[in-house]
């Protein structure tokens, strides 16, 4: 049996070294352990892939907790089976025992266990994200029906900005200026400008 390491931080600039110190308890060879710097949205991680092809089984994989394997519980559903039923090596959560696969050796028992308590986690993980989205659903509803308007406010036009715009469109002066003297954005005064071209243009074929 050799025991591996696996190590996920979000960023470069979250320092591993919590995870680092927790799986040295174990005795795991440093040439065994793998580090991601990179978001656990998914596994296509170049160290976590590397590690999945060394694993053999009767091997002991070792994580400090459940979401260092990633964040989408449909997916780590999915390679927990792979690792343990396909390949048939074991893996030990530091934070969660109950997730242990080889707590009872050769006992389907400690299997069943360890896979009920995560489909347990991956459901309550599903549920609590959809509460979310109907909160999410239903604050905004009823923030609409209190009048709250979502979506990119209009900046309203100054009170002279047909006089700017005229002398725009005569070349007067430039688009830049003329945003400057109105206190507007150059592409706010510039897509005011085309507005009110199309509206006139239309004006004039009725």
């Amino acid at each position: 049996m050799k025991k591996y390491g696996y190590i996920r931080v979000s960023t470069k600039e979250q320092n591993p070294d919590r995870q680092l110190a927790a799986l040295q308890e174990f005795d795991i060879p440093k040439e065994n352990i793998y580090l991601d710097q990179m978001s656990g949205k998914d596994f296509r991680r170049p160290q976590y892939q590397r590690l999945t092809k060394a694993l053999r089984k009767g091997d002991l994989l070792i994580i400090k907790s459940i979401d260092r394997l990633g964040r989408n519980y449909g997916e780590i559903l999915e390679q927990w089976r792979t690792i343990t039923k396909e390949t048939g090596a074991d893996i030990r959560v530091i934070d969660m025992p109950l997730l242990n696969t080889d707590t009872v050796q050769g006992d389907l028992t400690g299997v069943f266990i360890s896979d009920l308590v995560l489909q347990i986690l991956a459901y309550v993980a599903e549920t609590e994200r959809a509460f979310i989205r109907q909160r999410q659903a239903e604050g905004i509803a009823a923030a609409k029906a209190k009048g709250v308007r979502f979506g990119c406010h209009r900046i309203e036009i100054p009170h002279n900005f047909r006089e700017y715009f005229e002398m725009w469109e005569h070349g007067d002066i430039s688009s830049r200026n003329a945003a400057s003297a109105l206190n507007m954005s150059h592409s706010t005064f510039y897509r005011r400008c085309r507005e009110q071209l199309e509206m006139e243009k239309g004006t004039i074929g009725l």
